[in-house]
Formats: structure tokens, sequence, C-alpha cells
């Protein structure tokens, strides 16, 4: 950060980069799913559609610190509690709506034994393919956080966290993927990705983009037992390799 002034370079303009773009006609990631989809259906490899919308909240409930021995059940305004129900009820809104929902996070004060927690604090995560799923999922999740709320005679407060809508992407780069894989292969997949990876990024600088997934063991990532078949690797290379090519044909014919 001393040095790079002095060479017109601004980091904290870096956002702003995008001159070179020009100098972009497509773009291909090949990623391990970090999920069970292929696992399941025996394939190697899958060609990915888009990547999910993101909706990320804080959520705190506020009720009242209490002594554990001396406090009456019926009494109780337990902040947990009201985190708790709903912990376990967005998990009931990620499967009727066809997406997913995550408490991945929960902080509790006065976070001792003997004490009934006066405050909760719980991060919400929700990733759906499609927007208005995305959005009726966030909706139900607030209705269902002022419900426990009220039940546990707590209150709540709502936090954004951060956001993004469903990136698809380019639909002809799609059709080549999965022509790649089919060649390789001889069976391939279509699916979206949960996760968001670089594509998503370049994708939404209007670069046409393409992802391609190798299947991941036992569908584990961010875990130390992640793990991808080396012979799996080898068939993505070659898979690439051929969308590559593909790819490269499809910029010359436009």
């Amino acid at each position: 950060t001393d040095v790079l002034p002095d060479y017109g370079v601004d980091i904290y303009r870096a956002h702003e980069a995008g001159k070179e773009l020009a100098n972009v006609a497509a773009s291909l990631e090949l990623h391990i799913e970090q999920g069970p989809v292929l696992e399941k259906l025996g394939l190697p490899l899958g060609a990915v559609i888009s990547t999910f919308g993101v909706e990320r909240h804080s959520i705190k409930f506020v009720g009242q610190a209490a002594h554990a021995g001396s406090t009456p059940m019926d009494q109780r305004r337990d902040a947990l509690g009201a985190a708790a129900k709903l912990a376990l009820e967005i998990r009931e809104i990620g499967k009727r709506n066809g997406g997913v929902c995550t408490c991945g996070s929960v902080r509790v004060v006065p976070n001792i034994p003997t004490a009934v927690v006066g405050e909760c604090h719980i991060t919400l995560d929700q990733r759906h393919v499609d927007a208005e799923g995305l959005a009726t999922m966030l909706a139900e999740a607030k209705v269902a956080a002022e419900r426990f709320a009220a039940e546990e005679n707590v209150a709540m407060t709502w936090s954004h966290l951060w956001r993004i809508a469903p990136i698809p992407f380019h639909p002809e780069l799609v059709d080549l993927c999965e022509a790649a894989i089919l060649e390789t292969c001889g069976e391939s997949h279509r699916l979206p990705s949960g996760p968001l990876h670089d594509a998503a990024s370049v994708a939404r600088t209007g670069i046409p983009t393409v992802m391609m997934f190798v299947q991941s063991l036992r569908g584990l990532s961010h875990a130390k037992e992640e793990d991808t078949k080396l012979e799996h690797i080898a068939q993505s290379v070659i898979a690439l390799d051929k969308l590559a090519g593909k790819t490269m044909d499809w910029i010359v014919a436009q």
C-alpha cells in the first residue's frame, strides 16, 4: 500500500477496474461440486446452469436474563427459546420452497449454565435458484420470527447482512459444457450451484460464463473429509479441454 500509489495503483478502487473485460470473450470455471448431487447420481461431472441467490441476515432476540433455578417456566422471557424455534422452522421453510436455509451461528448472553438466556444472536443464510422463491423464503422466515418472539415474550431485531440475486450462466455455453461432458463420460447432469464461486462475479459483468462441476466424495466441503477421486479429476481436465475447444469455435462463429 505504500509503494503502489507511486505507480498509479489505488487498491481501494480495484472493484472499478474493468478495461481488460473488453478482451474477454468467455469464461470457463472447473470446480468441485461441494455437494452430494453428482455422487448420488453416480456421475463424475455436471454442467452448472446458475448460482443460487442469497439472503443473509442477523437476528437478535432480547428477553430477560434470570436465574435458572428460581424462574418458573411460564414466567421466563427466554431469548434462546425463540431463536431455537426459528432455527428449526427455517429448515421446513427451505424444504417447502425448494431452497436451502441455514442457521450457522449462535451467540447467547450471559452464556452460563445457571441463567436463562437474556439475549441471543443468530444468523440466517437462505439460498434459492429462483428470485421469487428466495423472496418467499425470506418473507416466511420473518413471519415465523415475529411469531416465536411473541410466543416467548421477547423483542426481536432483524439486520440485513448481504444479498445477491440468482445468476444464470450463458445457455449456449451450458450446452457446450454438457456436450463436452457427454463426449468424455457418456452421461451428464445439469444442476445449479449453491455456492457462488468466481464465475458468478464474472457472469455479472456480462461475460458469457459457465461452470463445470466434478463430483465431491460424500458431498462434503468446508470439512477435513473433503475429497475427490483422482479418476474424476482426470476426466474433468479432459472435459474442460474439450469445452475450451468448443468455446473457442463458438467465439469465432459469433
